[in-house]
């Protein structure tokens, strides 16, 4: 039993999170956890909400309600959404707990205390209308890089650019709008990546086995233009860590607070502490994750994040780690993605364009955008979500292939030898072309998982339900029945068998169908089919099944047209 650690990228607080950021990180993320819990490993999924900088300020201001309750509130209604798509965190914990004041003070004393830390007078805009500096995400202009006119002040949201607030050309507050920008003198705090930077090369060139885009985007980002740069790890904000080294006041940092960028990747470690304390557990239960020094040597790491995270996730994140001189756990593996795209544009949480997650589980249950999402992740690209697409991926994978196998299945048994499995005849030579083709093909599935082959590995579980369809027409029991009943009774009783077999397998992309589809069975054995004809021979005669409700409706032409156009404008 291997231990397995997976964290995805921590979603702002600010709104509602749309169906683009869900399936570049929580989704994918989940779909590993559950796999690797059903293959019988000790998995640990963490995540949480990132409730620092200018997006919860603004967000907050916007909703006329202090920052705090505010932050407090959107994580609730995250969680729930959360749930509501059945991501199977082990804790959703929050980058404001006192947990992750702790931890970023203490990663900030370390960084010092190795000479990784230097203090810079540094020119910032300064809003006279808004009475205030205004740091990263307080500012859009145009980028220098590619043009984008609605840049924000620490990246472009367009080319992936990292920027300085005075990088930016034609500079406006998001505030008030105003262009009566001065810059004036500040003091923050820099972390000195430069200086780690053969140290973080030789840690990215070790990780052969990540995916091109992970390891291109790195690579970019630390030769690209001058290379590597040491980064401000503190803001003029009032919301935020307050800035310490550790225990101690920080001279001359008062009334600062730490960037968010440094203390938001520093609650995966904290959000495991959360979840220790949630479950009434002491220090060590957490540690045994993170320090290599109590037991988080064994541990492999996986995150999962969009590509606009990845260089914060393989440089600077890294830095924190590798500077600090502690031993701390990094990263083993970092599955990214590239953007999904909504119906010829972008989705923006910013802009309120696409479908967002509440939306999409108000009009369908979550296992319908699960499958769409995850069949069509975008991995070696950019993907597009349209409403055709969607809906003709419903009908046809999840209705017409394994919805339709189930219904006729249990519909048959039941019209002709009642309510319990059948126990007459023999499994024959087709019967052994079943087993030997799935077994071959759950073989597959398997590798595509563990090596997080999304899209391949659904197309893959795809395949496996078309096998049992395809038996069902090749075996015909509705007409074996009629001069053979014993022959029928057995391919009955495989095709129940493949039922539970078919719950278990698509449990990591639709976990409430799979929950339907083995309840059905009368059976709670979630137990891995290693040796398929064993599983094929599970449930034993006179095992009790009922008919299940319909796993999955169509979508009808008026539902889509209905839905394409209401979610064609922009959220407001």
């Amino acid at each position: 039993m291997a231990r397995i650690l997976i964290t995805s990228a921590i979603p702002y607080i600010n709104g509602i999170k749309h169906l683009g950021n869900l399936v570049g990180s929580q989704l994918p993320a989940d779909l590993f956890a559950r796999y690797m819990r059903a293959r019988g490993h000790e998995v640990l999924f963490i995540c949480a909400t990132d409730e620092h900088g200018t997006p919860a300020e603004l967000a907050a201001a916007k909703a006329g309600k202090p920052v705090d309750a505010y932050c407090a509130e959107m994580h609730e209604v995250q969680a729930e959404i959360a749930r509501g798509f059945r991501l199977s965190f082990d804790h959703f914990g929050r980058s404001s707990s006192q947990r992750n004041h702790r931890l970023t003070q203490h990663f900030a004393k370390a960084l010092d205390d190795n000479g990784l830390i230097r203090e810079v007078s540094e020119s910032q805009v300064y809003s006279v209308d808004d009475g205030r500096f205004l740091p990263d995400r307080y500012i859009e202009g145009t980028c220098p890089n590619c043009g984008y006119t609605s840049a924000r002040g620490d990246q472009c949201d367009n080319c992936t650019k990292q920027l300085d607030p005075t990088d930016l050309i034609d500079a406006r507050s998001t505030i008030s709008g105003s262009t009566n920008l001065e810059v004036r003198e500040t003091k923050h705090l820099y972390l000195m990546q430069r200086s780690l930077r053969d140290k973080l090369e030789a840690w990215i060139d070790s990780k052969v086995d990540w995916p091109i885009l992970t390891t291109s985007i790195a690579k970019k980002w630390l030769n690209d233009g001058d290379g590597l740069q040491d980064r401000g790890i503190t803001r003029d904000l009032h919301w935020g860590i307050p800035v310490r080294k550790g225990d101690e006041p920080w001279p001359g940092m008062e009334g600062k607070v730490f960037y968010v960028w440094f203390d938001a990747p520093i609650e995966y470690i904290a959000g495991t502490a959360e979840w220790a304390d949630a479950n009434g557990l002491d220090d060590a239960a957490w540690e045994r994750w993170w320090r290599t020094d109590k037991g988080a040597a064994d541990v492999t790491y996986y995150q999962f994040m969009g590509k606009d995270n990845v260089p914060f996730h393989t440089l600077s994140f890294p830095a924190t780690i590798l500077g600090s001189g502690e031993p701390w756990k990094l990263v083993d593996y970092l599955k990214s993605f590239n953007y999904l795209n909504y119906d010829g544009g972008q989705f923006s949480t910013s802009r309120g364009r696409g479908v967002f997650m509440d939306q999409a589980l108000s009009i369908l249950p979550s296992d319908y955008w699960r499958w769409w999402l995850l069949s069509h992740a975008p991995e070696s690209s950019d993907a597009e979500f349209t409403w055709e697409n969607f809906q003709a991926s419903v009908n046809k994978d999840l209705a017409d292939v394994l919805g339709n196998l189930v219904s006729r299945v249990t519909k048959f048994a039941v019209s002709k030898f009642g309510e319990t499995v059948p126990g007459g005849g023999e499994f024959g030579p087709q019967e052994a072309a079943v087993i030997a083709d799935l077994g071959t093909r759950i073989t597959e599935y398997g590798a595509l998982m563990e090596a997080m082959e999304v899209r391949k590995a659904a197309a893959e579980l795809r395949g496996i339900w078309v096998v049992g369809n395809e038996y069902l027409q090749s075996s015909a029991p509705w007409t074996v029945v009629k001069t053979d009943p014993a022959r029928a009774q057995a391919i009955v009783r495989l095709a129940l068998n493949l039922i539970r077999v078919y719950a278990i397998l698509s449990r990591p992309f639709i976990p409430d169908a799979a929950a339907m589809m083995m309840a059905a069975m009368g059976s709670d054995d979630w137990t891995w089919p290693e040796d398929i004809s064993a599983g094929l021979r599970t449930l034993p005669e006179g095992q009790v099944f009922t008919v299940p409700e319909n796993l999955f409706r169509k979508i009808t032409d008026e539902e889509r047209a209905d839905w394409q156009t209401r979610f064609a404008g922009v959220r407001t």
